[in-house]
């Protein structure tokens, strides 16, 4: 996975936990044209496989990338959604 675009928008659900990261990613995808890309930050460590899942499985949408870094001592898993075009 690799990501060729800038993100064209953040959704920052820190502290957020299952399933609200997904739930969060959807409503935000909903909004979004074809090409862009949506950030999401989370803390929750299922958002890993939630997300990947989750965009496996919806038409549309690719997960481009994820990675985490740490932010004040807390690791944040960072997923980079496409809609695609």
């Amino acid at each position: 996975m690799s990501l060729e675009a800038e993100p064209t928008q953040t959704l920052d659900v820190k502290g957020a936990s299952c399933p609200m990261p997904v739930v969060k990613t959807k409503q935000a995808v909903d909004d979004l044209e074809a090409g862009d890309v949506l950030e999401v930050l989370a803390t929750d460590s299922g958002s890993v496989s939630d997300i990947d899942g989750w965009a496996g499985g919806t038409p549309g949408v690719s997960l481009a990338d994820q990675t985490e870094r740490e932010e004040d001592g807390e690791t944040v898993y960072v997923h980079y959604v496409q809609v695609e075009e």
